[in-house]
């Protein structure tokens, strides 16, 4: 009978210990471009230590734009945020179906780049963490069809930061035809990136892992998911249900707990993730925590749940 009882004992022990959640190897942020986050309670009750922010190449050529840029840098130092920022195209380029043939939305130079990035970092030489360019496989963005071109900007940026810096290699969308793209980059860069970045809403908010696992099979080192989360809305696929949301935010994480290490036949793991974003919007696409005037969604109880544990 004792050592019946034992046996139970260790048993209800071993079962209790396989049901416990195991420590996640990757640090959870924000992705968000409105600096009004930093003021809001239930965003400082999170005690988030991670940003992500969105920059345009040549920002710094139309004064509001560059006012703009300042006010949320500032207000993100002032927060103690680690701040990864990510420069994309010029604002207007895209207008959500088609990418501008003007010579003015062309893919910049890399001595105009060099130049725009090495002022950047002068005046704000507190900011460590870069991407050379946001979601640059995608059509939005002038590198679509040029991985070349993506990998000269990230050993621009390499060369421009030296060692006071952590530059991810390329950041991309978790569309069909994101392993050929990572591959020819890999190539010209001379395989030379450890960090890269993915949005992976497909992944999400349809319950999968093709695109993730794509990646992680692709490329060496670390991967973040620098934009990813919940979608509220986007038509005519995703008709608007904050509840659908707040499930996809907690797969989400099911996800990323899944990835946070290293698998047979895969290159990398899941280091770090973005959610995208903390306000909701109106239009076409909404993927907020919470709502446009800062109410709680059913996805933020999600967020706050299993974020809790992924700060450090």
């Amino acid at each position: 009978m004792h050592r019946t009882r034992t046996t139970l004992v260790v048993a209800a022990i071993a079962a209790l210990a396989m049901c416990a959640p195991a420590s996640a190897n990757y640090r959870v942020g924000l992705s968000e471009q409105n600096a009004a986050v930093f003021s809001q309670p239930s965003w400082q009750a999170l005690k988030l230590k991670r940003i992500r922010y969105i920059v345009p190449w040549d920002y710094a050529s139309e004064p509001a734009q560059k006012a703009e840029v300042e006010h949320f840098l500032a207000t993100a130092r002032a927060a103690n945020q680690d701040v990864l920022l990510m420069f994309t195209a010029r604002r207007g380029c895209w207008n959500g179906r088609t990418y501008s043939k003007s010579s003015a939305c062309r893919a910049p130079s890399t001595s105009a780049y060099r130049k725009a990035v090495s002022t950047f970092r002068r005046e704000h030489s507190w900011i460590k963490t870069y991407a050379p360019w946001n979601e640059a496989n995608h059509v939005s963005q002038p590198t679509a069809k040029s991985p070349k071109r993506a990998a000269q900007y990230y050993s621009t940026l390499r060369s421009v930061c030296g060692s006071k810096c952590k530059v991810m290699a390329a950041d991309v969308l978790d569309q069909s035809t994101v392993k050929k793209w990572l591959t020819d980059f890999i190539r010209y860069s001379k395989n030379k990136g450890r960090i890269w970045g993915l949005h992976n809403y497909k992944d999400v908010n349809r319950r999968q892992s093709k695109g993730l696992t794509t990646v992680l099979k692709t490329v060496p080192g670390e991967v973040w998911l620098t934009e990813t989360g919940g979608i509220t809305t986007f038509a005519p696929d995703f008709p608007t249900s904050a509840t659908r949301a707040a499930s996809s935010t907690k797969y989400m994480f099911t996800l990323a707990d899944r990835y946070d290490a290293k698998k047979r036949g895969y290159k990398s793991k899941l280091t770090r993730l973005y959610v995208y974003r903390w306000f909701g919007e109106t239009g076409n696409w909404d993927s907020g925590l919470v709502n446009p005037d800062g109410s709680p969604r059913p996805a933020l109880e999600q967020f706050q749940k299993y974020a809790a544990k992924r700060l450090k």
